[in-house]
């Protein structure tokens, strides 16, 4: 240690004095010192990280043994501080512009140890306008393997931070990136290009600009390679380009211009995915259908062109112990395939719905959520399915289970929709009859309470269809789940929507017919609120209110 010492203290007079040789030497002893001791605690005593912010200079000949120390000090965390404190990060960035490529690795390695883990140094190092920097050196000196990987283990850091997506954005980090991809052929460094491609291509015009620069074929050769090999490492590398692949297609632009309006040959290669033996691969096959069918017309388009017959054939596969992420994936597709009113019927008749009703004992919440949303989209305005699943004691009586899911919000929201649903497109007495048997009432009930403005509309609209159509079988099950009560507040709450407290008074009306739920409504002094709504700014209430006052005073 003694050593050390010696050697620090005339390090700080051969710096002072820029004695070239000497102090070369000097640098030489510390390098050596750092590679065999813990010898940074009396580097930050000695003062010396002060004198280093001078010696990184361009000219110096001692520059990149400078920048490796600090590389190497600042290994330790608790020398990062004190490297910031010293003011080495701005003259390390301005070292970043060498031509000297020893130079420009010392000072990636430095500047990437000393901003380790802190957000708030690279956020730093960004607005000092690193970035750019560094994707101009990945073109410059892409045939030097250390530098090359010096700047993706940069751009892996910084990717991660938001401010950092713009910035990329406006350099040509696609372009290089992928001309680089091309060229590695081993694992390892394949592997570290998509650390960074991950990040970078959650920005959408990033992911444009990857599909322009290329990398979407790099990514289908890749999947070719691998798919039938077993070997870990070939696995692992099928996953990450086919995860790629279907992420690239979450932007609007880069998935339209991929999808080619369905003749594109990606578009043509991702649906050969689906029918294949591979698990990953049917997956991203189903994930990027569902990503394609993010429009009416390519809804459309890939409906006429027997895409739904691939996917009922994908989940028959995985019906019994399947792969729950594969089932979620394909029931994610089919529910956007049957968004367009002109696809509803088609994929009814080509028997969707009971394809969708072979997972109703799936006891995965993922799995159950999207099942309920495709059957909700399918019998959207579609009377005949509505009421042939509405009649479906089984699936009823599975709804009104899962209404109950209060650990699963979602699956519990979509189950009261669907049911509200094969009330209100089927308005048929028999499909009451069933969701009354089953105990479905207090549900839509408690569904008028929702947050949701518009679960608040579907249920009165259902409630509405029941008290026309169905009122004796319903009324005792309305009355234990206190309906009156609910649209009494509902109407006194000046919060309510205007569409709510409209369809709260023709419900009112409804359920006139009822001895038992009238006199409710006599008791609860509805009157009062009503003729307040008479001068309610929008037409539509203040005209059921006259109606509705109308014939609250004529009953009593």
């Amino acid at each position: 240690m003694d050593n050390l010492s010696d050697t620090l203290k005339k390090l700080k007079i051969t710096a002072a004095d820029r004695t070239e040789g000497s102090l070369e030497g000097c640098l030489d002893c510390l390098l050596q010192a750092l590679a065999q001791n813990k010898t940074s605690e009396k580097i930050q005593g000695s003062g010396i990280l002060q004198l280093f912010a001078n010696l990184l200079t361009p000219q110096a000949s001692c520059t990149a043994k400078v920048a490796d120390i600090i590389a190497e000090v600042a290994k330790n965390e608790f020398m990062r501080i004190p490297c910031v404190d010293a003011g080495l990060i701005s003259p390390l960035v301005q070292l970043l512009n060498s031509k000297d490529q020893e130079v420009l690795l010392q000072t990636g390695r430095a500047l990437g140890n000393i901003c380790y883990d802190s957000h708030s140094l690279q956020a730093q190092l960004i607005s000092m306008g690193v970035i750019p920097t560094l994707v101009k050196l990945l073109g410059i000196h892409c045939h030097n393997a250390a530098l090359t990987e010096m700047c993706l283990v940069a751009f892996g850091n910084l990717a991660e931070l938001e401010s950092s997506k713009e910035q990329f954005a406006s350099t040509n980090i696609a372009e290089e990136l992928v001309k680089l991809f091309k060229k590695q052929i081993e694992h390892d460094k394949r592997e570290m290009i998509f650390e960074v491609l991950a990040p970078l291509a959650e920005n959408d015009a990033i992911k444009l600009q990857l599909v322009e620069a290329g990398l979407v074929e790099c990514l289908l050769e890749i999947v070719q390679q691998k798919v039938d090999s077993n070997k870990e490492d070939d696995v692992a590398e099928l996953k990450t380009a086919s995860d790629l692949m279907v992420l690239l297609l979450l932007g609007d632009e880069s998935m339209q211009k991929l999808f080619e309006g369905g003749k594109g040959s990606v578009f043509q290669r991702v649906l050969s995915w689906i029918p294949s033996n591979n698990h990953q691969l049917q997956l991203a096959g189903a994930l990027a259908i569902a990503n394609f069918a993010r429009n009416d017309g390519n809804c459309i388009h890939m409906v006429d062109n027997g895409i739904v017959e691939k996917l009922m054939d994908l989940l028959d596969r995985h019906v019994e112990d399947g792969n729950v992420t594969v089932q979620h994936a394909a029931l994610s597709a089919l529910r956007n395939l049957a968004i367009p009113v002109v696809n509803k019927a088609k994929m009814l008749s080509a028997g969707v719905t009971e394809t969708v009703l072979k997972f109703l004992k799936s006891e995965m919440p993922p799995v159950q959520f999207k099942l309920l949303g495709t059957l909700r989209m399918l019998i959207d305005a579609q009377a005949e399915a509505a009421e042939q699943l509405g009649k479906n004691a089984k699936l009823v009586e599975r709804l009104v289970e899962w209404c109950e899911a209060k650990d699963h919000a979602g699956v519990m929201g979509e189950s009261n929709r669907l049911l509200s649903a094969l009330i209100r497109h089927s308005k048929s007495k028999d499909v009451i009859k069933t969701i009354v048997q089953s105990g479905g009432i207090k549900h839509l009930v408690t569904m008028a309470t929702s947050e949701h403005v518009i679960m608040q509309n579907e249920a009165l609209v259902a409630l509405a269809l029941i008290a026309a159509l169905e009122l004796g079988p319903a009324e005792k099950d309305l009355a234990s789940a206190q309906l009156v009560q609910i649209l009494h507040r509902l109407l006194a709450d000046e919060r309510s929507a205007p569409e709510i407290k409209y369809n709260s008074m023709v419900l009112i009306c409804a359920l006139m017919g009822s001895e038992s739920l009238y006199k409710e409504v006599q008791d609860l002094a509805f009157l009062d609120v009503v003729s307040k709504l008479r001068s309610h700014e929008n037409k539509s209430v203040a005209q059921q209110a006259s109606l509705t006052e109308q014939r609250l005073t004529v009953e009593s």
